[in-house]
């Protein structure tokens, strides 16, 4: 197996929540020599340094300040939550058996998470004698289990039936001596008292490669950090360029990104304008030049319902990076934007495919559309192409991981001249 999906596996497999995916991302960061920047500290930023930054424990940006001065940025967005359950704050409901409370977080397919082993993993807040103080919890266990209801009992359940969260969605945690149990599986891992948690539902099932030459991958929130993943080892990897590079991994975009670490919040203006505040340059000159690609994977044809797709830019698994195209700006990519995104997968030698939603089926959103809001510059919305979005457990194809390791690594390279002209890439 390439090495490479080996370490995209490895971080699918540790991903457990959205914090323990941003610890993998920020730990791969410092073992690259990466300096961490506090928003609270002042910055001192040297050509040559590479820095990154964090806002709570589940957004990250990173940037790199060139030798020579800097003409634009190269920035990449993609994000780190999935559909879930979040545990709620007062969790154990007790009687003949102990079932846990939790309310969806994002748009999921619920059926998909009954009857598989499922865990909790997360982040506490405890007190301590330096004050609150933030650990990451995972109880590696299979610890819950949301059972399905026998046909017996549900006979239309194969003809349709609407799950309805408050009842069909709670997971048991054992039996009415188990009370209290799951609150110490915590407290001994947070190691005092916990004054607040966020807190999820995993499942346990690790990340498969299968099919009958090994062609595809299978894993729990392939929906976005397949991305995540893709454009922080681009990042990594490429080549110094004029350019200022920079990696962004924003949190609850499942929910419309409206936190503070979200790709509408003012994260990323702000690492931005300290930039150019410190190395003295114009940041709105520097914005004119600047390009954003937006990475959030798409729909890929499904085998068995083709119809779904548009008939003629339906991208299928494993034939490249996908460049997403909407009328109404759901998705930012413009014909100028896919020629350029287009150019520099041609420099890398990576496919590219097209998407559009069938005319009358409308899409959803993702981050570009949101961050120009706040950064104003010619976006390109791609992604990959996958199955079963928004399942517990989603398949995307194993090429594709790799295409998109390659063409961001390249992006990051470029060197973008913009004119009144039109654009030139080196």
């Amino acid at each position: 197996m390439d090495e490479r999906i080996e370490a995209l596996k490895g971080f699918l497999d540790e991903a457990h929540s959205v914090y323990h995916a941003l610890n993998a991302i920020c730990r791969q960061l410092q073992q690259q020599g990466y300096t961490r920047l506090a928003e609270e500290a002042d910055w001192d930023l040297v050509p040559g340094g590479k820095y990154y930054l964090t806002r709570g424990g589940t957004a990250v940006v990173a940037f790199r300040i060139p030798q020579q001065e800097p003409t634009g940025f190269l920035m990449s967005a993609s994000h780190s939550d999935r559909p879930t359950f979040k545990v709620k704050e007062h969790f154990e409901l007790a009687g003949a058996s102990t079932r846990v409370a939790v309310e969806r977080y994002g748009g999921m397919l619920m059926h998909t998470w009954l009857d598989r082993p499922l865990s909790i993993a997360g982040r506490v807040a405890v007190e301590t004698e330096e004050g609150i103080q933030t650990k990451l919890v995972d109880i590696d266990k299979d610890l819950l289990l949301i059972p399905n209801l026998a046909i017996h009992m549900n006979r239309q359940v194969n003809e349709g039936y609407k799950w309805n969260p408050a009842v069909d969605m709670l997971p048991l945690a054992g039996t009415k001596e188990a009370a209290g149990k799951l609150e110490q599986l915590l407290s001994q891992q947070a190691g005092g008292e916990i004054l607040g948690h966020d807190l999820y539902l995993y499942v346990r099932q690790k990340t498969s490669i299968w099919g009958a030459a090994d062609e595809y991958i299978s894993a729990p929130a392939l929906d976005d950090l397949e991305c995540a993943w893709g454009c922080t080892q681009g990042f990594l990897k490429a080549q110094d360029s004029r350019a200022i590079p920079v990696l962004c991994v924003f949190d609850s975009e499942e929910v419309g990104s409206g936190s503070v670490q979200g790709a509408a919040s003012t994260l990323l203006y702000q690492v931005l304008e300290r930039i150019c505040r410190k190395r003295e340059l114009d940041l709105n000159r520097m914005l004119a030049q600047s390009f954003m690609i937006s990475a959030d994977n798409a729909h890929g044809v499904h085998p068995n319902h083709p119809e779904f797709a548009d008939p003629s830019n339906a991208p299928v698994l494993g034939g490249g990076v996908v460049l997403k195209q909407n009328a109404n700006l759901s998705y930012c990519t413009d014909g100028v934007a896919a020629a350029i995104f287009r150019k520099v997968c041609r420099k890398a030698g990576v496919p590219v495919q097209s998407y559009y939603n069938r005319a009358d089926l409308p899409g959803g959103s993702t981050l570009g559309r949101i961050s120009l809001g706040q950064v104003s510059v010619p976006t390109a919305d791609i992604g990959l192409a996958q199955l079963a979005m928004h399942s517990c457990y989603e398949t995307g194809a194993v090429a594709d991981a790799v295409y998109l390791e390659d063409a961001m690594a390249a992006y990051y390279s470029t060197s973008l001249e913009a004119s009144e002209d039109g654009y030139v890439l080196r």
